[in-house]
Parts: structure tokens; sequence; C-alpha cells
């Protein structure tokens, strides 16, 4: 009898220790927080942690410190490098042709803006401030936004429509919002850190999305600015005045016929739109700086590079100045975040750009182009709980795997119709997986749009090649005589076909891109093989043509082979 009683004891015990161990077992992880941080048009050239000719200037110490705590990617690349198809791209985890948004003309609907609707689902309280740019109402239980100019914003004193309110655009009858008194930057930076002191429901976890419109053209910095790097010399890219091999008769035209039309400039190349016509102009400077002499730009001797050296340094001045502001304005969230325990615990801090730019290399500005500078993004991701300091990794990744690995990262699975993969493992590990995707797609859709004037392209890009197509035509067929688009949209001249080529670089050999080695023999099995590559990732991305834009496919099928 003992003996029996003396089992079932050890059984109880057992029984509620099981249980207990069970019921610790079960206690959920605290879901980390997410801050995603995005400035629009910072390129990786304006970092020092990324080792461009610009990083001796030091002109990101905030974020510099941010990724040597953390994992910076140096592969990172956009699928589309335009604002706001690139950020449709992140919202959705889809390519351009899947979610719609090709162009900045395109609106992401509400119920497509699946980050923040999967987030919720996981017991987050989503909230975006600053530079929005999609159109359609944010899927966000908060939001403070810039309304005017289509969503773009204006850098001093901008108007901003907070959730709650009526959402309209700026200058339209149904309009509700708030004008705020400052720089955009300064201003962005206040409202997150008001939102995360005084509106956040501390009870759960968070993902604030905080969207700079700096250092965006036409580079408006805050007038304490003034002085930064001011007697500075600025290092200049070697293509800004010598650009060997770079390009093609799609971007040069055949015998260089197209060079003042095709690709806008630094200098007075491009005779529709150059940075000077901008930079040397009243119009835009009083702002930043009201005692700036704009009559500069006209007193240069116009025979030699003068006025591409002047014009260059005014320009990396202005857009450096606003990449300055962002970083300073960083510090003060970075600061709060210190302050409140939010830095070194479970709180996840990405830093990006929404796409690449180009900082006069082949003499060009903006964005759009293919060419690395365009195409790269910053990409720095800050989790002490996950990811080792002082990290790099050199694995492919592009803004179509940003949504599905914040969803890891909170816990979920990304739902089937995003087509980016979760590289969280990466970001844990710091190792690459063996079936890991070891090419990127791009595709720029607008074609001769807003006096920039890039012909529309497609290519594939792996770690040491890449291949362009260009094929010169807009993706409305301006030809059809029932075809409708925007006649009325600036600068844009979508009914001028552009010449076809194909560009290819061996980026291990000539990482500045200026040697377009496609007619060179001996690379021609290596082309081949990228072309089978390109036609499979197209067909697997849904990006193919086909009965969709047969204009644009029957240039495909006649210049495949050239």
């Amino acid at each position: 009898m003992l003996k029996k009683i003396f089992v079932l004891s050890v059984l109880s015990i057992s029984f509620f220790s099981c249980k207990e161990a069970a019921q610790e077992e079960v206690i959920p992880t605290k879901k980390p927080n997410i801050i995603y941080i995005m400035a629009d048009d910072h390129t990786t050239q304006a970092f020092g942690i990324y080792g461009s000719r610009l990083a001796s200037l030091n002109p990101t110490p905030t974020l510099d410190q941010l990724a040597h705590e953390g994992m910076v990617f140096d592969n990172c690349f956009v699928t589309n490098a335009i604002c706001t198809p690139s950020r449709a791209t992140i919202l959705t985890g889809q390519y351009s042709q899947a979610n719609g948004v090709l162009d900045l003309e395109g609106h992401l609907e509400t119920a497509n803006q699946y980050l923040p609707e999967e987030l919720r689902k996981l017991g987050y309280q989503t909230s975006l401030i600053g530079k929005w740019h999609l159109g359609e109402k944010p899927n966000f239980d908060y939001y403070n936004i810039f309304t005017e100019h289509g969503g773009q914003g204006s850098y001093f004193d901008p108007n901003l429509t907070e959730s709650g309110m009526n959402f309209a655009e700026y200058g339209t009858p149904e309009y509700e919002g708030k004008k705020y008194i400052g720089h955009s930057s300064d201003i962005v930076a206040d409202i997150s850190i008001d939102w995360l002191k005084n509106k956040r429901d501390k009870s759960k976890p968070f993902m604030l999305m905080v969207q700079f419109k700096a250092p965006h053209d036409d580079f408006e910095y805050a007038p304490r600015y003034n002085d930064y790097l001011a007697d500075t010399y600025i290092p200049e890219p070697a293509s800004l005045y010598e650009n060997g091999n770079n390009g093609s008769i799609a971007t040069r035209g055949k015998n260089d016929s197209l060079l003042s039309v095709i690709g806008s400039s630094v200098s007075k190349r491009n005779t529709i739109r150059s940075m000077g016509m901008r930079l040397w102009s009243d119009a835009f400077t009083k702002i930043s700086n009201p005692d700036f002499d704009a009559s500069v730009g006209t007193n240069l001797d116009l025979s030699d590079k003068a006025y591409t050296h002047a014009t260059y340094q005014e320009y990396l001045k202005r857009y450096l100045r606003c990449v300055k502001g962002v970083d300073d304005n960083v510090a003060r969230l970075i600061k709060y975040l210190k302050e409140e325990g939010l830095y070194d615990s479970n709180t996840i801090i990405v830093y990006t750009g929404d796409q690449g730019f180009m900082l006069g290399e082949h003499d060009y500005i903006d964005k759009r182009w293919m060419y690395e500078e365009s195409m790269r993004m910053p990409f720095i991701v800050h989790y002490p709980e996950k990811i080792k300091p002082n990290t790099r990794t050199n694995a492919i990744i592009n803004n179509t795997d940003f949504a599905p690995t914040l969803i890891d990262l909170a816990g979920g699975t990304a739902p089937e119709q995003m087509q980016g993969h979760s590289f969280k493992t990466i970001l844990e590990t710091g190792e690459e997986p063996e079936d890991w995707q070891q090419s990127t797609y791009y595709r720029y859709w607008m074609h001769m749009a807003h006096a920039h004037a890039n012909p529309a392209h497609f290519g594939i890009r792996t770690k040491q090649y890449k291949l362009i197509f260009f094929y010169g035509k807009y993706w409305v067929d301006t030809k059809d005589p029932e075809a409708t688009w925007n006649k009325k949209s600036w600068g844009n001249r979508f009914e001028m076909d552009t010449p076809v080529a194909w560009e290819f670089y061996d980026l291990s050999k000539d990482p500045k891109e200026m040697n377009n080695a496609y007619n060179n023999p001996e690379y021609k099995a290596v082309i081949a093989d990228l072309k089978n590559q390109l036609i499979a990732k197209r067909k697997s991305l849904h990006e193919e043509d086909g009965d969709k834009y047969p204009h644009i496919q029957k240039v495909i099928d006649a210049h495949w082979n050239d």
C-alpha cells in the first residue's frame, strides 16, 4: 500500500512538473518592435560605411554607427528605380507588373498594402510618418503624411494629413490637413518621436515607418547647414568627364546623336534638363540660402570643364547638406529610443533609401537607370538580440524581400501573393543559405519621362555580371490611335521611340561600368546564359510582356538575338 502511494505521489509530482514546463514552453516570445527608416534618394555613395569616394567626408556618422552595431547589405537592389513603384514594391512584396504600380502616376489601393495589414494580424500597431507618394489612403493605424505636389511634399512648411482627417490631395476642396512650420526632415522626426512618446499603445508591439523627403531634388536643406562643406572640395567621379565605353546607341544614339536628349546631366550636355538649370536659378536657392549668388553659374567659362566642375560641387554640397539633416534627425530619434530603453532591447531598426541616385557618375543625375549607383540601395539592420555587430553580407536581396522579412521577424508568414523572400536567416546567422537567389531582376517602365529622358529597359544582375536590354518604348502603345495616356504630364516624351540595344558589364573587372562588353566574343557564352536566366526569371515573376504589351514583345522578339 505504501509503495502504491509512493508511486502515485511520484507520478503526481511528475505530472505537475511537466504541466508547469509545458506552460513555460507556450509562453509567447515578445514580438520585436520595428522601426523602418527610409530617406528619399539616399544613395550608397553618400555614406561612410559603404566606402565610396565621398566616405572621407564623413557624411553619415550616425548611420555609420548604426551600421557598425548591426548588419550592412552590400548587394541590396531596387527592382524599379523610381519613388512610387519602389514604395509600392516595399509594401506589397511584389514587382511592378504584379502590384500594378509601374510609374510615378500609379496608385496603390489601400487593400493591397499588404505589409501593414499582415503585421496588424500579428498584433502590431502600425504607423507611417512622412513621405507617402502612393495616392490612396494608407492602410496604417496611424499616419501623418505629406499631401502636397501629389504626395511629394514641400521641404519647408509642408502640409500633412493625419489619420482621422479627410484624406485628399492638397489643393482639392476635400483636403483637410495641417501646415507645419520648419524643415521637413525636422518635422518628420518631431512627429515620429511624438508618436512614440504620446500616441502609441504601449501594450502592443509596433511598426513605425519614418520616411524623409530629403535628399530628393531640389535639395532644399535647412539653413543651419549653409556652412557645412562650404570650403570643402567634393571628390568627383572620373566618368563625369570621360565616360569611356559606357552605354550604347540606346543611351547615346547613333554617332552620339542623342547625347543632348537622353539622360539628364550635370554638365550642359543635356540641353533639356541639366543640373545647372536648377542650381543657378534664384527660384531654387533662396529658401535655403538667401545670400546665394546664382549668377555665378552664368559667369563661368563655358568652353571648358569649369561649368561642370562648379555645378557638380554645388550639386553635391546641397545634396549632402540634405543628407546631413537626415543623419542628425536619425540621431535625435536614436537618442529618444535610448532614453526609453527601446534601442538595445527588442527593437529592429532598418535604414534604407527608396532606391539609389546618380551623383554625377557617367554625367548623370537622378535615378531610373539600371546602372549601379541608381540600382543599388543602402540597407542596414540593427537588432542587437539577433544580429552580431560589424557584420556584412554580399547576399543579393531586393526590395520585394523587405516585407516578407519583416513579417518573418515578427513571427508571421508572408502571404502567397508576395514574390519576395525572407532573408531572416541571413540576418541571424550572417550566412547566405545554399539555395539563396543568385540574381535580381530590374525593370524601368516610364520611358523618356520628366525630361530626365531615360529609355525603358529591363535586365538581370548577378554578383559578377549585369545584362541590360533597352527596348525603348513606353508601356502604352503610343502608335495605337485608340490608346490613352497622360499627355499633360510635364516633360514627358512617351511617343519618342529610342534605339534598341543590349549592354553587358563584367562587374568583377569593371565595377564602374565603363566598358559595355556586349560585343566582346569572350563573353558570348556568359551572355547566352544570362539571357536564358533572364527568360526564366521574367516567366517566374510574371514579368513577361506577351499579350499585355504586344508592341514591346515585338521589339523583344526582333532584337533578342542581336
